[in-house]
């Protein structure tokens, strides 16, 4: 599986979205978190700034929906500049029926989980979806530790999906890449690695030269 990194851009500096992208050049995908303040404790960014941001970048966007009802939500990100859409198994909206919202607007569809929620919730929809991204830790706040809980089912389901993306976000560096990738996880988000790095471009590289060993 090809290697891809995708830098959070929850941990960038927001008074200069556009110059912080211009930083991660080398980055493969850009990850774009998306919070409600209900499935999540924490509101963040919405439509209007991925949109202003897809006019200043064209490294393909990673949006990761931590909302309660994505499927009311998905033309507007598309229209907004999603490339993958990323949705949690544990919201209040029926997983097949956003799958199948994302789908038809021409989007790639990705289903998050929880560290606490079992690899089994998202087995099911495999066979649909571009990506499953294993949260290495609780959704809604940046600058958190991995969790090594999760590793598991990241091996779980690599052996049931060994074509499919499955990405990993949060806690993120040098040394947790290595274990993620060794259980087979090929796409990581790595937010305060990269932005509060001096040369996030060479932390881009490292972390990708990292994650291939």
């Amino acid at each position: 599986m090809d290697i891809k990194i995708s830098p959070s851009v929850l941990a960038a500096d927001f008074a200069n979205l556009e110059g912080e992208l211009k930083k991660c050049e080398a980055a493969d995908l850009i990850h774009l978190d998306v919070m409600d303040g209900h499935f999540v404790p924490n509101i963040s960014i919405g439509i209007p700034v991925i949109a202003a941001l897809k006019k200043v970048c064209s490294i393909p966007f990673d949006v990761h929906l931590m909302i309660s009802h994505p499927a009311r939500y998905i033309k507007e990100f598309v229209k907004a500049g999603a490339d993958i859409i990323t949705f949690h198994a544990e919201c209040d909206d029926g997983i097949d029926e956003t799958i199948d919202e994302i789908l038809a607007c021409g989007c790639r569809a990705g289903v998050a989980i929880k560290p606490n929620t079992p690899a089994e919730a998202v087995l099911p929809y495999i066979d649909r979806l571009s990506m499953v991204l294993v949260m290495t830790v609780e959704p809604g706040f940046g600058g958190q530790s991995f969790m090594e809980s999760t590793v598991p089912k990241i091996a779980q389901i690599r052996k049931a999906a060994p074509d499919i993306d499955i990405q990993v976000d949060g806690g993120i560096n040098f040394e947790t890449i290595k274990t993620a990738a060794a259980a087979g996880a090929n796409v990581f988000v790595a937010g305060s690695a990269v932005f509060n790095s001096e040369n996030p471009q060479e932390t881009i590289e490292i972390l990708r030269k990292n994650a291939q060993a």
